[in-house]
């Protein structure tokens, strides 16, 4: 059996050929199957993912499958406190190994650096889309707390989806080369927005005098810190306002207050026992099972084929007034996009085979 490498700018030329509908439609089938077979293991496997320490990384090795897409393993370095400065701006090395469902073999080895941070944004979309009542489904102003690869795939994701937002703000720990470069990208791509790239903080270390204004006027706020004390006080944020929350994925981390996590009239999550341990936020708040909803539950299909909200659970699970959407990451999702960015690669001829290596 031959097998396929994509490049790093090899999937760059595989994303071009999905629309922003292609790429929330394919999580939401995602959430809708695993909400549907979580308790069967012939149809759902996310083992624990395990970790080997090297000199500058914590490499992370996670093996997932959905029955109704296949198997895949994805391979990410993540770079210690005490990695040099170098390494750290180099962001996350990523790879993930696609297996055939009849044999077994891996049949494609797919650059998986940006693939991360694009389901993540697919899913946060398709939570905003699910989420957000009626009244408040043209937002005009999005924040958002970060300048890595999460960010700018959401960002770029949420401005193609909401022609609406006339306000993009950027907030990053520093105004360093990383947000200067992040936001010169997103300028040209959307020219009728206006940008502002900001620290959190001024040069004497106190709070940026934007930061309260820009949380108050946001209808959208997307965060993707590994921050361990919140961004922004409750306080700032106004009612209706829809927060994305995908940076925390230890109990120490926290991108919000207690405050702010117990305003929320519904808290939606990607996977409940993800959530429930590794979410810093949630666990620190005392939020349990019955108080969060996870994407499938939110999904059914009409007769169109169409995904649709699933009318009886967009109530209210609870008083308040705001929304918010916490993502810990499900390997399922990993093996969803990188099967779908194979079978694309194969229609149009991207990529490099080697033949006979299996």
């Amino acid at each position: 059996m031959d097998l396929l490498i994509l490049t790093g700018n090899d999937v760059d030329e595989v994303i071009t050929k999905f629309t922003p509908v292609d790429l929330v439609n394919l999580m939401a089938q995602v959430f809708a199957d695993l909400a549907a077979s979580s308790n069967d293991e012939t149809q759902v496997s996310i083992p624990h993912r395990s970790t080997v320490v090297s000199t500058n990384h914590r490499i992370l090795f996670m093996p997932s499958r959905l029955a109704s897409f296949g198997a895949s393993v994805k391979i990410v370095s993540v770079p210690t406190a005490n990695a040099p400065e170098d390494v750290k701006q180099r962001g996350l090395p990523g790879s993930t190994a696609v297996l055939d469902e009849r044999s077994g073999e891996v049949v494609a080895l797919v650059n998986a650096r940006k693939l991360t941070a694009l389901r993540n944004a697919a899913s946060s979309l398709l939570a905003t889309q699910l989420m957000l009542p009626p009244s408040r489904r043209f937002p005009t102003n999005l924040v958002a707390i970060g300048a890595g690869a999460q960010i700018s795939a959401h960002v770029s994701l949420f401005l193609s989806s909401y022609p609406t937002i006339i306000t993009c703000t950027v907030f990053n720990r520093t105004n360093n080369s990383r947000l200067t470069t992040l936001i010169d990208s997103l300028k040209p791509l959307h020219p009728n927005v206006v940008f502002h790239g900001l620290p959190l903080v001024d040069e004497a270390g106190a709070e940026h005098e934007e930061l309260r204004k820009a949380i108050q006027d946001a209808n959208i706020v997307v965060t993707a810190t590994s921050s361990t004390s919140p961004l922004f006080p409750s306080k700032y944020v106004s009612p209706g306002a829809h927060l994305c929350l995908i940076g925390s994925y230890t109990p120490a981390m926290h991108e919000i207050d207690t405050d702010l996590v117990k305003r929320a009239s519904k808290l939606a999550v990607d996977y409940k026992q993800g959530v429930l341990v590794e979410a810093g936020e949630v666990i620190d708040a005392g939020i349990g099972s019955e108080g969060l909803v996870e994407l499938g539950e939110l999904l059914e299909s009409d007769t169109a084929g169409r995904w649709v909200t699933r009318e009886n659970k967009v109530d209210d699970i609870r008083s308040g007034d705001i929304t918010i959407f916490k993502s810990v990451g499900v390997g399922v999702q990993d093996a969803a996009i990188s099967h779908a960015v194979v079978n694309v690669a194969k229609e149009h001829s991207i990529g490099t085979v080697i033949k006979d290596y299996c």
